[in-house]
C-alpha cells in the first residue's frame, strides 16, 4: 500500500452533521491541486447493501453505474468529484463479514482460527487497497458512518489504527464534530467534541484535523480550546458553519488553506489550486436572476414530526443543478400525495407551481393521490417530470383517462386488475415468489435508443444513451400500440425495443410532460446538470 495516501473521516458528537459533504469537499479541493482522488463509504450496519432499507429511516438509496445499492453519500462523492464509483468503493459490516465467512468456508485461511480481530479489520484494509488500486488514486478518502464510540464502529477504528501503525506517514484522520450553542446558554460549547476526541484516542487514534460544525463560525477562543484539549494544532481546527448551499463548502475549506495543510501533513508536493469553476458556480447560486417554484409529490417525507428530505436527496440536488444552469433559484415544496386522496380540492394548489416532479418509490400508499395529481398537471398543462414510478403512474393515468380503461393499474398495486398497463418482468416475478428481494431489481446502467424528433432526442442531442435503473415493473408490451395511437409517445426504448424507457407528450399538446423509467438524478452534478432536468426547469420558467 506504499505511495498511496489515506484520509479517514470520522464523526463526533452526533450523526447527520455533514461527514459526506465534508469528505466530498476535501476530495474536491485536493483534486483542484492536481491529485487523483477516490472515495469509499463504510456503513456499520449488518445489511449487505442499502437496497432493503426504508427511505424514511435511512434516506435515499443511491444506485451506482454497476448496480450496487448504496448509501446516499456515494452520490455526494460522485457529484462533487465528477467521478463514477463502483461497488468496490462501498462496504458494510454485513458485506465484510460475508466475505470473511466465505473465505473461511473455502479454506482460504489455511486452517487458522478466524477471529474478529485481526481478520475483520484486515479485510477492511484489503478492500480499501483494492478500491485505491482500481482507481489509481493518489489519495483515497474513507468515510466511516455513524460516530466514534458506537460499538458497531469499533472494528473500523481498529482498521484505521492498524493501517496507521503500518504506514504512519501515509494515513491521517479527520474528525467532523458538532459544537452546539444551547439557546438558554448562548455560548458555543466545545466539551462534547473534547469527549469525542478522547473516545477516538481510546481506540488508539489521534485526529489530525478537526472540522468544527456549528451554526456560526468558530471564534479564536473556541479554536484555542479545541487545540489545547484535543491535542490538535490550532491551524488544523477548521470552522464549518451552516451555509445556504453545500457547494460553498469546498471554497470555505480552501479559505482556511485546508488542502495545503493536508498535503503538508501527508508529505505531498502540490501545485496552485484551481477552483475557478466552483467560484463561478457559487456566484450563480448567490445571484439568481429569478425564482422557479417546484413541487415534489411523494410519500417518503414523514419521520415523526419532521420532514426527511434525504429520501429524495439526489432529486433535490438535480433540480438545484438545473436551476443553477438556468441562472435561477429553485424553491422546492414537499407535497404529500395522500392529501389529494382525502381532499381532492387541494389539487388546485398545483397551479401555484412552475413544475412538478413525481419521483421513484414503491408500494400502494398515496398512489391514487399521485395519479390524480398527474391528471391535473396533464390537463392544466403544468410541466411534469415523472421518475421511475412517476413514469409508470403517468402511463396508468393516461390509460384510465384517455384510453378509457377505468380500472387500468400497475400490478404492484393491484395484482388482479383486468388492465395491467404496468406489469412485472417474468424474472422479477420469480424473485418475489422466492422472496429473493435484495439486489434483484433491474439495477445500474442500461442503454436506451431515442426516437428522432422527440423532446428526449432533442434534449440529449444523440440517439443512444445510458442511464441508471432501480425497479422491477415495466410498461406492459400488450398496451404499447393502443397508448401510442392515443397520443402517448414512447420516445426511448431498450435496444431490443421490448422495454419502454421514456414517455412524453408532443410540445404542441403539453409544454413538458415527460416520464422516464430510469433515475436521471443519479448522474446530475452541480457543474454539469442533467439535460432532462435542465429542460424541465427551462419549461417551467416559460
Amino acid at each position: 500500500m506504499k505511495n498511496r495516501k489515506y484520509i479517514f473521516v470520522v464523526g463526533g458528537v452526533m450523526s447527520g452533521v455533514g461527514k459526506g459533504i465534508t469528505t466530498a469537499s476535501i476530495g474536491t479541493i485536493l483534486n483542484a491541486r492536481g491529485f487523483n482522488i477516490t472515495a469509499i463509504k463504510i456503513d456499520p450496519y449488518i445489511n449487505v447493501d442499502a437496497g432493503t432499507m426504508n427511505p424514511t429511516e435511512h434516506g435515499e438509496v443511491f444506485v451506482l453505474s454497476d448496480g450496487d445499492e448504496t448509501d446516499q453519500d456515494m452520490g455526494n462523492y460522485e457529484r462533487f468529484l465528477n467521478i463514477t464509483l463502483s461497488r468496490d468503493n462501498y462496504m458494510t459490516t454485513g458485506r465484510v463479514y460475508e466475505t470473511v465467512i466465505h473465505r473461511e468456508r473455502n479454506l482460504e485461511y489455511n486452517g487458522r482460527c478466524v477471529q474478529v480481530v485481526p481478520h475483520i479489520p484486515l479485510e477492511v484494509i484489503s478492500r480499501i487497497d483494492k478500491a485505491s488500486k482500481k482507481a489509481k488514486s493518489d489519495i483515497t478518502l474513507i468515510e466511516i458512518g455513524g460516530t466514534v464510540g458506537e460499538y458497531e464502529n469499533i472494528l473500523f477504528m481498529e482498521a484505521i489504527r492498524i493501517l496507521k501503525l503500518k504506514h504512519p506517514e501515509d494515513v491521517m484522520t479527520v474528525m467532523v464534530s458538532y459544537l452546539p450553542i444551547p439557546s438558554k446558554i448562548g455560548e458555543m460549547k466545545t466539551k462534547p467534541t473534547q469527549h469525542a476526541v478522547r473516545t477516538l484516542n481510546s481506540a488508539g487514534i489521534q485526529p489530525d484535523v478537526i472540522i468544527a460544525r456549528a451554526e456560526t463560525f468558530l471564534d479564536e477562543k473556541r479554536k484555542e480550546k479545541l487545540a489545547m484539549f484535543c491535542n490538535v494544532p490550532q491551524r488544523y481546527v477548521i470552522s464549518a458553519p451552516d451555509i445556504e448551499s453545500i457547494y460553498e463548502v469546498p471554497i470555505n475549506f480552501e479559505r482556511d488553506d485546508l488542502s495545503r495543510l493536508i498535503l503538508k501533513k501527508l508529505g505531498l508536493k502540490y501545485k496552485k489550486t484551481d477552483l475557478k469553476k466552483w467560484y463561478e458556480l457559487v456566484e450563480k447560486i448567490k445571484h439568481p436572476q429569478k425564482k422557479v417554484r417546484i413541487g415534489i409529490v411523494g410519500k417518503y417525507f414523514g419521520t415523526g414530526d419532521f420532514t426527511l428530505s434525504d429520501a429524495y436527496i439526489s432529486v433535490i440536488e438535480a433540480i438545484k443543478h438545473a436551476a443553477f444552469k438556468n441562472k435561477v433559484k429553485a424553491e422546492i415544496d414537499w407535497i404529500n400525495s395522500e392529501v389529494f386522496e382525502k381532499e381532492p380540492e387541494k389539487l388546485e394548489d398545483l397551479k401555484n407551481y412552475n413544475g412538478v416532479v413525481i419521483p421513484g418509490g414503491f408500494g400502494s400508499r398515496g398512489i391514487e393521490g399521485k395519479i390524480q395529481a398527474i391528471r391535473y398537471l396533464r390537463e392544466n398543462k403544468i410541466p411534469y417530470f415523472g421518475l421511475c414510478y412517476g413514469m409508470q403512474l403517468a402511463v396508468v393515468e393516461y390509460a384510465r383517462n384517455v384510453l378509457g380503461l377505468a380500472d387500468a393499474n400497475t400490478t404492484e398495486v393491484d395484482r388482479t386488475t383486468k388492465n395491467p398497463v404496468i406489469d412485472i418482468m417474468p424474472e422479477q416475478k420469480k424473485n418475489l415468489e422466492d422472496k429473493n428481494y435484495g439486489a434483484t431489481m433491474r439495477l445500474g446502467a442500461y442503454p436506451a435508443i431515442l426516437k428522432k424528433g422527440t423532446i428526449a432526442y432533442n434534449t440529449y442531442s444523440q440517439s443512444k444513451i445510458s442511464e441508471r435503473h432501480r425497479h422491477r415493473w415495466e410498461v406492459n408490451p400488450e398496451y404499447i400500440d393502443r397508448l401510442g395511437k392515443a397520443g402517448l409517445i414512447f420516445s426511448g426504448k431498450s435496444p431490443n425495443r421490448k422495454l419502454m424507457e421514456i414517455i412524453e407528450l408532443p410540445p404542441n399538446v403539453h409544454p413538458f410532460f415527460v416520464g422516464v423509467q430510469f433515475h436521471p438524478e443519479f448522474t446530475s452534478t452541480p457543474l454539469n446538470s442533467h439535460p432532462l432536468f435542465f429542460e424541465f426547469i427551462k419549461a417551467g420558467l416559460k
